[in-house]
Formats: C-alpha cells, sequence, structure tokens
C-alpha cells in the first residue's frame, strides 16, 4: 500500500513534501552553516560585507534548491536544450557586455548579481548532454554521427571562457560533459586516444597561455622560485595548512588568516583557512559532509526510473566531486591554482547559484521519479 502511495503520477504538495530528500538538504545546509563561519572568521570576526552578501546568498539560493525540487522533472527534461541555449548567449553576450575585473572580462550585471554565465554552463551542458543520450540506443553511442553534437556542445563554451580568460573554469566545463559522455557507456579507447592527443599538443597550447597562466604553471612546478611573487598564494596557503596541526588552532585564531598572510582567503581559497582553524580533524569532517552529498546524489541517480534522470545525478555526483578534488587539490599544491570556488564553501554567487540549481534538480528527480518524461 505504501509502496502504491509513492507510485503516483500527479502528486500533490502533501506527496512531494513526504517525498522531498531532507538528508540531501540536511548535508547541504550543514555546509552552508560552516561556509558562513567561515566566512565571518576570513573577515577577522566582523559582520561585515563578504559575511552578509554570502548568508543572504545562501539562504536565497537554498530557498531557490527547495522551490526547483518541487517542479517536475519533466519540465526540466522539456527545457534542456533551451536552458543551454540561453546560458550559451549569455556566454556569447559577456564579451559584448560583460564586466572586467582582474584582467578578465567573465561577469554580466544583472543588478542583483553579477552573474558569471560560466559557472551556470557546468550544470547546463550536464542536462543537455542527459536529455541528447535519453533516447539513444547504447549500441549507437559510439557512432561517429552520434558524438558530433555532444562534442560541439562542450566545445564551444569551453573556447568561448578560456577567451575571457578562464582557463580553470573551461577546464571543469570539458570535464562535466566528458564524464556524461564516458556515463553513457562510450568507449574508454577513443578517450585514450583523445589523451594521448592531448599530451602530443599541450606544446601548441602553452603557447597560447596568458603570462600569468604560464606563471602559474611554473609556479605549481616551483613554488619557492619566486616565494614573493607568484609562489606566494600557495606558499602561504601550505604554511596555512601545516601550522593547522591536527585539531587545529582554534575558531577564529587563524594567524595566516588574520595577519594577512593569505590572500584570496575568503573565495578559492576558504579551506585553506577552515584547515589552519581546526586542524586536519576539522578537515576530515568537512571531507567525509561533501563525500556523504556525492553518495546521496549517486543513490538517487541509481533509484531513478529514467535515464534521463539517472545520467544526470551520476553526471552532477561525479563533477561535484571533480569541483572538490580540484580545489582542495589546488590549495594544497597538488594542482596549478586554476581559479575553482570550493562548492557552497567559497565566495561567490555564481558557483553558489549553480551548485544549488543542479541539486534542486537532483531532489526533483527524486520525489517525481515515477512520472513519465514524454
Amino acid at each position: 500500500m505504501i509502496r502504491n502511495y509513492f507510485q503516483k503520477k500527479n502528486l500533490n504538495f502533501f506527496d512531494k513534501v513526504i517525498a522531498f530528500d531532507f538528508y540531501l538538504a540536511f548535508l547541504v545546509l550543514l555546509v552552508g552553516i560552516i561556509s558562513i563561519f567561515a566566512m565571518y572568521s576570513s573577515e577577522r570576526g566582523i559582520i561585515s560585507y563578504y559575511t552578509q552578501s554570502h548568508l543572504f546568498r545562501f539562504f536565497s539560493f537554498f530557498f531557490l534548491f527547495i522551490i526547483i525540487s518541487f517542479f517536475k522533472i519533466q519540465y526540466m527534461f522539456k527545457s534542456a536544450y533551451f536552458f543551454y541555449f540561453i546560458v550559451l548567449v549569455l556566454l556569447f553576450s559577456v564579451d559584448l557586455f560583460g564586466i572586467t575585473a582582474s584582467g578578465s572580462k567573465r561577469w554580466i550585471n544583472l543588478f542583483f548579481i553579477n552573474l558569471q554565465p560560466s559557472e551556470l554552463m557546468k550544470i547546463s551542458l550536464i542536462i543537455f548532454l542527459a536529455r541528447y543520450y535519453y533516447k539513444i540506443p547504447s549500441q549507437n553511442i559510439n557512432s561517429f554521427k552520434y558524438i558530433i553534437i555532444p562534442f560541439l556542445s562542450f566545445m564551444i563554451p569551453v573556447f568561448l571562457v578560456v577567451a575571457q580568460p578562464d582557463l580553470g573554469t573551461a577546464v571543469l566545463i570539458a570535464i562535466s560533459g566528458l564524464i556524461v559522455i564516458w556515463l553513457t557507456g562510450f568507449r574508454i579507447k577513443y578517450f585514450l586516444y583523445s589523451f594521448f592527443v592531448l599530451i602530443c599538443l599541450i606544446p601548441v597550447g602553452i603557447s597560447f597561455l596568458k603570462p600569468y597562466q604560464k606563471a602559474r604553471i611554473l609556479t605549481f612546478l616551483n613554488p619557492e622560485n619566486d616565494p614573493l611573487g607568484a609562489g606566494y598564494q600557495i606558499i602561504q596557503s601550505k604554511i596555512a595548512v601545516g601550522s593547522g596541526g591536527i585539531f587545529g588552532k582554534g575558531f577564529l585564531q587563524g594567524s595566516q588568516s588574520y595577519l594577512d598572510y593569505l590572500p584570496e582567503k575568503h573565495t578559492d581559497f576558504i579551506f585553506t583557512l577552515f584547515s589552519e582553524e581546526f586542524g586536519f580533524m576539522g578537515s576530515l569532517v568537512l571531507l567525509l559532509i561533501y563525500a556523504l552529498i556525492i553518495h546521496r546524489i549517486s543513490r538517487i541517480g541509481a533509484k531513478s526510473k529514467n535515464n534521463f534522470a539517472r545520467l544526470y545525478c551520476y553526471g552532477f555526483a561525479a563533477s561535484f566531486f571533480v569541483y572538490v578534488t580540484v580545489n582542495m587539490s589546488m590549495v594544497l599544491g597538488l594542482l596549478p591554482i586554476v581559479g575553482a570556488p570550493l562548492p557552497i564553501m567559497s565566495y561567490g554567487g555564481s558557483s553558489m547559484l549553480s551548485i544549488m540549481v543542479g541539486l534542486g534538480i537532483v531532489v526533483s528527480c527524486k520525489i517525481h521519479n515515477e512520472e513519465d518524461l514524454t
């Protein structure tokens, strides 16, 4: 009887509330609360601009996450191509109407938020590819005619984002697209061939990099070569993480942060600040929460009854994992600094909006699991 209750085609509001994933929402809320305290600490224990803005954005987008989760997954399915097209138009618009900051033109002023379309592209690309592969038979996945559109769907935005220039986000967009294509059953040998070609083209690609991008690569290989210049940020980040020890220095007690040795501590390097104050154990707890979020998204995908929801959830879970891994590897010196925000934790409206929209669609896949997409 209970099973039949949840298999209704048309759910009312009460049905949707019962089917809502409170566990995932709790985990997201938990990371959000941690991020607010971290932002408060980044401003030396004062509720100033960044803390107020981050607090407002988190709860506004968390509310949006809940609203989106109640929308039928059928709407996401039918509007997948349109959503992708709108974000692609916004990416083209950046070159004409974009705002320039720190030498990059990545944002569009929408009055209430400076939107970075490249962040939304991470989600719209996953939705686009999940919709595209929805009805393609598995035996046709590797056919040349079925790979042209997916290839163009992520290569076009990648080139647009590289031109801004924002190499880090471009790489993450490409990875998101490749993950979904791989999940469809695309032959691994083609990825190996492509990887080999990519390796051969690295010298050519390096010649097109901006001077600061080349400096980041050289700094990654040897940060001590320029300790007061290009290597300063990553050296201070490592010092901050190491000084935290096992249990950390305590909340609001991070010396690297309070003495302003650590640049960009409220954005891409928020994990460094957190790790210094709460140490290895605190970092482990944060990693565990992220792991539970990724596992929950994957579980929702595994239980999905249609291929669109399953492919989207798996793709988003894998991409979420990549976002977390790239950011933490970056601040620990395991990867070059590429400007990748830590999901929910880092300051930034566009990144927060993108993640919350993505999570809302995941919960929608769970609530409306029994509904027909056509």
